[in-house]
C-alpha cells in the first residue's frame, strides 16, 4: 500500500518505519530540512529500541523515504497519516494548529490536483474529541468530496514502541464509512495475525479511547503513589501489597510500582487536555485533578528523604543522580521526575553530578551547564555525597555496590524507583531510603 507520513515526530518516526517494514511504500514528509536530510542519512533524532536497524533496512531497500515535499508525499499516498504535534495550550488544551494547517493543505491538493484520487485522511496524532468531524468539515468546506477522515490513535510505549506497533494489543480505528474501514483493516491485517482485536467504530469513541487508557494508567500510576504514601506512615510495605493486588485478575500487575510520579509528552498532556473537555462540556472530573496533583508533588517524597537525612543542610554537598530521562529505554526529559528533583537540590543549594545512559544531550538542552554531566555512572559518583536513582534503566539494576560505599562520602542511597531490596542494602551497610517500604538500619538485617 502507498502511504504518506506527515511530521516525523516519535510518532510519525516509528509508524512509517514499521509500515515499511511490512512491505508498504512509504514517503515521510516534514517542515525540517535538516531533520529531513539527517533521516535520509539513517540518522535519527531520538533514541527508540530496534528503530535504527528498521530505518536503516528500509532506506536501503527503497521502502521509505523522506522529504520537505508536502506535495510529492500527498501524490504518493493513498492514505495520508497526519503525525503532528498537539502541544497544550494556556489552558491545558491540545492546540490543533499544525493539523489544521495540513487539513488545509491537503484540501487544497485535493481540489487543484488534476487526477487526486480517493484519499484517507488519518489522524494519528492525539487529538480532542471531535477533531475527525473537524478535519473533514475543513477539507469539505474547500470544495473536496473524495475522501474520508480516520481517527487512529496511537498506543506506543516509548522504549518500546516498534514492538508495540508491530504487535499491537488492539487496534483502534474511528471510521464514518465503511469503504474507509475496509483499506484500514486491510492495511492493519498484518500487525494482528494472532487474532488482537482491531476495534471499529466511530471517530468520536476513537479519540476519547486514546485520552482514557492514558487517564486510566496514570490513575493507576498516582494511586499505587498514594498508597505508598501511607504505607510510610502505618509501615507497611508497597512491594508486597502491589503483589497481593496485582495477583487479581480483576486489577492486574501493570502500572502498580510507586515512584516519584510519571512524565514523558503523553500522560501529563492528555490528562490535562481530557480535564480541558471536560470542563468545556460542564463537567468537573475530580479524578484526573487528583491524579496530577498527586503526580506533581510526589517527587517530593525523595527530596523529603534527602532532606531530613542531612538536617536539611544540603547547600554545598554534591549528589551523584543516576537517570535524567522520564523512563528507561528513551532519551525523553519532558515532564521528567528527575529534573523536578534536580532543580529542588539546585534551589537547596547543593550540586548535582548526573548520569543517564541515554538522556545526557536531552538533558543539557533542558538544564543547560546547571548541572554536571558524568561519563558513567561511576564517574557521577566521584566526590559525591549521596547517590539518589530517579530512572530504573537496566544497568543499574547491579551495580558494584562495595564500589558505590567506598567512592561515596555518605553510605546513603535515595532510591525514587526501588530498584533494590531493602534488606539487602541494610545488610552491606547503606543508608537506603525508597518509597512506600520501610526503612531498615544498615547491619539490621541479613542478606535475602
Amino acid at each position: 500500500m502507498r502511504i504518506a507520513i506527515i511530521g516525523t515526530g516519535y510518532v510519525g518516526l516509528v509508524t512509517g518505519t514499521c509500515f515499511a517494514e511490512m512491505g508498504n511504500e512509504v514517503v515521510c514528509a516534514d517542515v525540517d530540512a535538516d531533520k529531513v536530510a539527517s533521516l535520509q542519512r539513517s540518522v535519527l533524532p531520538i533514541y527508540e529500541p530496534d528503530l535504527d536497524v528498521l530505518l536503516r533496512r528500509n532506506l536501503r531497500t527503497g521502502r521509505i523515504q523522506f522529504t520537505t515535499d508536502l506535495h510529492a508525499a500527498l501524490m504518493h499516498g493513498d492514505v495520508l497519516f497526519l503525525a503532528l504535534p498537539t502541544p497544550p495550550g494556556e489552558g491545558g488544551e491540545a492546540d490543533l494548529t499544525y493539523v489544521l494547517q495540513v487539513a488545509r493543505d491537503i484540501a487544497d491538493f485535493l481540489v487543484s490536483a488534476p487526477v487526486p484520487g480517493y484519499r484517507i485522511i488519518v489522524n494519528k496524532s492525539t487529538v480532542p474529541v471531535g477533531t475527525a468531524e473537524k478535519v473533514a468539515a475543513l477539507i469539505a468546506a474547500e470544495g473536496a468530496s473524495d475522501f474520508d477522515v480516520v481517527s487512529n490513535p496511537e498506543f506506543l510505549r516509548e522504549g518500546a514502541a516498534v514492538d508495540d506497533f508491530m504487535k499491537p494489543a488492539r487496534i483502534v480505528l474511528g471510521v464514518s464509512s465503511e469503504r474507509a474501514a475496509r483499506t484500514m483493516r486491510r492495511l492493519y491485517e498484518p500487525f494482528v495475525r494472532q487474532g488482537n482485536p482491531i476495534c471499529v467504530m466511530d471517530p468520536r469513541s476513537a479519540e476519547m479511547t486514546k485520552y482514557a487508557a492514558n487517564a486510566f494508567l496514570a490513575t493507576r500510576i498516582s494511586f499505587m503513589n498514594e498508597i505508598a504514601n501511607l504505607c510510610d506512615l502505618v509501615g507497611a510495605d508497597v512491594d508486597h501489597i502491589r503483589m497481593g493486588i496485582g495477583s487479581d485478575s480483576r486489577i492486574g500487575k501493570h502500572f502498580l510500582y510507586a515512584g516519584i510520579g510519571f512524565g514523558g509528552s503523553c500522560f501529563p498532556k492528555d490528562i490535562q487536555a481530557l480535564l480541558q473537555t471536560a470542563q468545556c462540556s460542564g463537567y468537573a472530573f475530580k479524578t484526573l485533578s487528583a491524579v496530577l496533583d498527586v503526580n506533581r508533588r510526589q517527587y517530593r517524597v525523595l527530596l523529603n528523604r534527602i532532606l531530613d537525612y542531612f538536617d536539611g543542610a544540603v547547600a554545598g554537598l554534591v549528589f551523584a543522580v543516576w537517570g535524567l530521562a522520564f523512563k528507561p529505554n528513551t532519551d525523553d526529559v519532558r515532564e521528567a521526575p528527575a529534573h523536578n528533583v534536580i532543580h529542588a537540590l539546585l534551589e537547596h543549594g547543593a550540586r548535582v553530578q548526573g548520569y543517564d545512559p541515554e538522556a545526557m544531550e536531552t538533558s543539557r538542552k533542558v538544564l543547560g551547564e546547571k548541572i554536571d554531566y558524568a561519563s558513567s555512572a561511576y564517574d557521577a559518583l566521584e566526590g559525591a555525597d549521596a547517590l539518589v536513582i530517579c530512572t530504573e534503566w537496566p544497568e543499574f539494576r547491579r551495580p558494584n555496590f562495595e564500589k558505590i560505599r567506598q567512592v561515596l562520602r555518605h553510605a546513603a542511597i535515595f532510591d525514587g524507583r526501588n530498584v533494590y531490596n531493602v534488606r539487602r542494602m541494610a545488610a552491606m551497610g547503606f543508608d537506603y531510603f525508597s518509597v512506600g517500604r520501610p526503612y531498615v538500619a544498615p547491619g539490621a538485617a541479613h542478606g535475602q
